[in-house]
């Protein structure tokens, strides 16, 4: 649904407070679904518990990726402007995002990531950052996005509270001007998460980093 005017957007959410079922399960209709849902909504007013689109099935990537390929595959999917002056702007078609996501989906299940594990992913704001989140709902893992300035304590404490297994970072990202190590602070938080057993290390600045054998990949 485009919303173009601000009489269109009421409209729409007269509608959608008046029939929220039949305005959802219009917007639903738009989507790619794997098994087509029994019931729209399923709510008792006495009851917090609400459930939407009862027995559906869906993949989110197949939605944001799969459906747009046999109509539009080198459309623009998104654009990636950096900030550093003098960086190249990255534009990224359905194509290429289908690539790249199928990609790092396989490597994830080369390192044994099931549908329900979590993933953490600690990366600057990049298009590989997309990618691990879309890799992660294509094989149906949880991912555990961590704050790209946090401490080692902080993503520590992430990682141990989801129980990830593995981690997506970078060798660094930029400030400004300024390099910031994103490797050496999950080297730092690792020392004390027992369930990570591979690091995936994206080269973003080309600074050096210390790569464990066996652990760690890029």
């Amino acid at each position: 649904m485009r919303i173009r005017t601000f009489e269109e957007y009421k409209i729409a959410y007269n509608s959608s407070v008046d029939n929220p079922e039949a305005f959802w399960s219009g917007i639903a209709d738009a989507f790619k679904w794997q098994q087509k849902w029994e019931r729209v909504l399923e709510w008792n007013f006495n009851d917090p518990l609400v459930k939407w689109f009862i027995n559906g099935k869906l993949n989110i990537t197949e939605n944001c990726i799969d459906r747009h390929l046999t109509t539009k595959s080198n459309d623009l999917a998104f654009i990636w402007e950096p900030n550093e002056p003098g960086d190249k702007v990255r534009r990224i078609t359905y194509r290429e995002l289908s690539e790249e996501v199928n990609r790092l989906a396989n490597v994830l299940k080369d390192f044994g990531v099931k549908k329900g594990d979590r993933v953490c992913v600690y990366l600057p704001m990049v298009p590989e950052a997309v990618y691990a989140m879309l890799a992660c709902a294509r094989i149906g893992a949880v991912h555990s996005v961590v704050f790209g300035g946090f401490s080692a304590q902080a993503i520590q404490d992430r990682i141990n509270d989801s129980v990830c297994k593995v981690v997506l970072t970078s060798d660094g990202a930029y400030r400004g001007n300024k390099q910031i190590a994103m490797k050496a602070t999950v080297d730092e938080a690792l020392k004390n998460c027992p369930s990570v057993n591979r690091v995936l290390v994206y080269q973003r600045t080309g600074q050096v980093v210390n790569m464990r054998d066996g652990r760690d990949f890029n």
